[in-house]
């Protein structure tokens, strides 16, 4: 029999696969998608196979393959074949897609746990030597894992041994991870079983008159259980307000039973569905327009105003791929737009809805991957990392609010781009993309507006409500103390109107913590971070100075260390201090703040917003998370603190970030019942795309940035990729870049730039040069093979084999 081999690629920046020789007895297991387990450099990792062949490396000495842990493969060709496109796309290695795409559970390398059935009535004359071996061994023992039979038997391949004793009844197999997934089980609380009749459950009443709390806590648990149902433990103790004692007390007495019950993680919703909205005539002209242009286009471009009611449009679109018995991907820019959408999917689509993201913990992310894959949810919601689960038959991708930058990967790699990826992923499948926003990226307009996407257009808000009133605010107008508040005198009139008036406020201000830096009056004197070349941050509720760049925490001065003076001021502002500032100009308003320090936890974001739907928030102040897509129907009043901050930043996109932003957050006031207003406050009043945000303009805006942009040679008229080279040294770093420019040469339809030292030099105690390159879509290929063959060039260098070197593609 012909010896055959298979290509793994493992959870590593490895930049080929490693080759391992298949067993014999594991030759009908090992398909490409299987999970193996593999030895690498003396330890024992997961890995997925990619091929299988007969061709033995030449280069080293080949492995075997150790176990396959599971029964089916892992992953099919097509998520195979996305892994492949996005790090061929992106410069990665396959391992760090496979690393970013699969859940911790399966990356671990797994024990089995074997144990002995106590029934067994197999004689040891039926089993052969190392079957009794093994059976003896657990006797003495009564668990062993998969590594402990290794080493008793002396042999790496176990399985078909361990399945002939499990197939004759002697054991039973347990899987578990060490540091891996766990069912979640809640403890539940039920009457005993000696007092579920009427006159024993009285006896025992009348016999805790004594113990009040006690009789307390069995009248709660009635009230709440009537038919002596379990409890949730937690819940009867909250309800109840006893001590755990009392509890315990209770069940040492047999009045309660403890039972653990094994829930599910992931979110539980009414399996019963909603009505539907009736759609306006424009919506019922925008989704008829969508179905036509979807039979000749991969990808249509929903350009909406904000309020036009696209999500509609999407759940209209779902469920028709739903009753073909497809599966729907959603997906947002923002974890804390899910929280308010998903209740509506729930609604819609009832218990084939779910949703996933990167707040959820390992065992939860692993309870999705399965229901995904085994198509129990046929629509599922998620952030960027939700397009790299296991789709069965896949129909449909919407990608929510494509414009967001959070749709980008930084780090780690693959630093890839959701909306393009579920492009390709959609591409591959054989389904259709929906691009929803009202506000397109320059790329996607672009693509729009020449006919390489379908374009439908929204242009009037849900039922007839008007557009927003932009006003401008010129911010040199403040005079005297009013200087020193954030806040001009037309802002504070109209936030004091809406409290009259029992309506809600959005302040958007683009920038967290207290104020950016502190400063000695005396000598000039500024706190640094000890790892960046940036100022500290002060965040004034742990009177602390924090890094946003690296996370370095150091408490705050309270005198100059350069000249001893207490003169420091505070310079700037974020959302922090204006949280406090207009507490103070309004003490009775409840406030509240959504930005990265408010939301800590996987439901903080869920919180915040929902205490502003029910009324329980007058105020809301933050960064741009409250620019996204969230649907409010009492806020009458939005307030940008500070234009001129958006707007005049040293990046090509400033103008189209900025005006993105601003008309998102703008698009929340009015939503419902009456027209909202909106306050841009900013220095230049003149700037232009601030007149095209008052004057509702959007396709003025999009003529002029791609005039700009053509003129400049910037995307979409050339292709970026930035590579940046980071070590300790400043010399190291920027020599690196010059040899890697050098080993580059000279492309035909490319411009290369660089290397420079940028604006902040060093990030996390690492300088860093950087190299800007600028391709026509025909040199892409050429420019990629050379950028992969100039890193390990620049690499072999003996100086520079320390350097990182990261690469880019798309930067944003």
């Amino acid at each position: 029999m012909t010896q055959m081999y298979a290509d793994i690629i493992l959870p590593f920046p490895l930049d080929t696969p490693f080759t391992y020789s298949i067993p014999a007895s594991l030759v009908q297991s090992v398909v490409p998608g299987t999970r193996v387990e593999v030895s690498f450099r003396n330890k024992v990792y997961t890995g997925v196979v990619v091929a299988i062949h007969d061709k033995a490396p030449a280069t080293y000495k080949v492995k075997s393959i150790l176990s396959v842990p599971d029964e089916y493969p892992l992953v099919d060709s097509s998520q195979l074949n996305l892994w492949k496109w996005m790090a061929d796309y992106y410069l990665c290695t396959m391992g760090e897609v496979f690393n970013a795409a699969v859940p911790a559970f399966f990356k671990l390398g797994s024990e089995t746990i074997i144990t002995e059935k106590p029934d067994s009535t197999v004689n040891d004359q039926d089993l052969d030597d190392k079957e009794f071996l093994i059976k003896e061994a657990l006797s003495l023992q009564h668990e062993l894992s998969v590594q402990d039979i290794r080493q008793i038997l002396g042999q790496n391949t176990v399985q078909p041994i361990l399945k002939r004793l499990l197939t004759k009844g002697v054991i039973a197999i347990r899987e578990e991870i060490k540091g891996g997934y766990k069912p979640r089980v809640v403890k539940q609380l039920k009457l005993g079983s000696l007092y579920r009749e009427e006159e024993a459950l009285q006896a025992v009443f009348e016999t805790l008159n004594k113990a009040v709390k006690q009789q307390h806590a069995l009248m709660v648990y009635y009230q709440l259980a009537p038919d002596f149902q379990p409890v949730n433990k937690a819940m009867l103790l909250r309800k109840a307000a006893v001590s755990p004692a009392v509890i315990k007390a209770m069940l040492d007495k047999g009045i309660f039973e403890e039972v653990e019950l094994e829930v599910s993680r992931i979110l539980k919703s009414d399996t019963r569905k909603a009505e539907k909205s009736m759609l306006t005539s424009p919506q019922l002209e925008a989704l008829d327009s969508t179905l036509k242009q979807l039979q000749q286009k991969e990808v249509v471009l929903l350009h909406g105003v904000t309020g036009s009611g696209k999500t509609e449009i999407y759940l209209e679109l779902m469920e028709s791929i739903v009753r073909e018995g497809k599966q729907v991907l959603y997906l947002l820019p923002e974890i804390a737009l899910t929280a308010q959408i998903i209740h509506r999917l729930k609604e819609r689509f009832g218990a084939i809805a779910g949703v996933y993201h990167s707040k959820f913990n390992h065992s939860e992310r692993i309870e999705i991957w399965q229901a995904v894959k085994e198509k129990k949810y046929q629509v599922i919601l998620g952030a960027r990392s939700a397009l790299l689960l296991p789709f069965a038959d896949l129909g449909l991708v919407i990608v929510d609010e494509e414009h967001d930058y959070s749709f980008k990967q930084q780090d780690p790699a693959p630093r890839y781009h959701a909306r393009d990826t579920a492009i390709y992923l959609a591409r591959s499948a054989g389904a259709k993309t929906i691009l929803g926003t009202a506000t397109p990226s320059v790329e996607s307009y672009f693509n729009a507006r020449s006919g390489k996407y379908g374009y439908v257009e929204l242009t009037e808000r849900y039922a007839g409500m008007q557009m927003p009133d932009t006003q401008l605010v010129d911010m040199k107008q403040r005079n005297g103390k009013k200087k020193e508040l954030h806040f001009t005198n037309d802002l504070l009139e109209n936030i004091q109107r809406a409290k009259e008036q029992h309506q809600q406020v959005i302040l958007f201000q683009n920038r967290r913590g207290y104020s950016p830096y502190i400063v000695c009056s005396q000598c000039g004197w500024s706190p640094q971070c000890a790892n960046c070349d940036v100022h500290m941050v002060y965040h004034k509720a742990k009177d602390e100075l924090r890094c946003h760049y690296c996370g370095f925490r150091q408490d705050t001065y309270h005198e100059c260390p350069a000249c001893s003076s207490t003169q420091l001021l505070i310079q700037g502002f974020g959302t922090e201090k204006v949280e406090d500032e207009l507490q103070l100009q309004f003490p009775d308003l409840k406030i509240a703040r959504l930005d990265m320090d408010a939301v800590k936890t996987k439901t903080g974001h869920e919180r915040i917003i929902q205490d502003f739907e029910e009324g329980l928030v007058d105020v809301l102040v933050g960064t741009q998370m409250v620019t996204k897509g969230l649907d409010f129907d009492n806020v009458s009043l939005v307030g940008i603190l500070s234009a001129d901050q958006l707007l005049n930043f040293p990046d090509f996109r400033a103008s189209e970030r900025g005006y993105q932003l601003m008309m998102q957050v703008s698009g929340r006031a009015g939503r419902k019942h009456r027209q909202g207003k909106v306050l841009i406050q900013a220095t230049n009043t003149r700037h232009p795309v601030l007149q095209y945000i008052i004057q509702h303009d959007r396709h003025a805006f999009y003529a002029e940035e791609l005039e700009q942009r053509k003129k400049f040679l910037y995307p979409p008229f050339v292709r970026l990729i930035q590579i940046t080279l980071k070590h300790k040294f400043q010399d190291r770093s920027l020599n690196a870049g010059y040899a890697f420019v050098q080993a580059l040469g000279r492309i035909a339809g490319c411009e290369i730039l660089g290397p420079v030292t940028p604006g902040i030099a060093r990030i996390r105690g690492k300088y860093r040069s950087e190299i800007l390159i600028k391709a026509t879509t025909g040199a892409l290929k050429t420019i990629k093979q050379k950028i992969r063959s100039s890193r390990k060039s620049t690499l072999s260098i003996k100086q520079f084999q320390s350097v990182e070197i990261v690469v880019d593609v798309d930067p944003v």
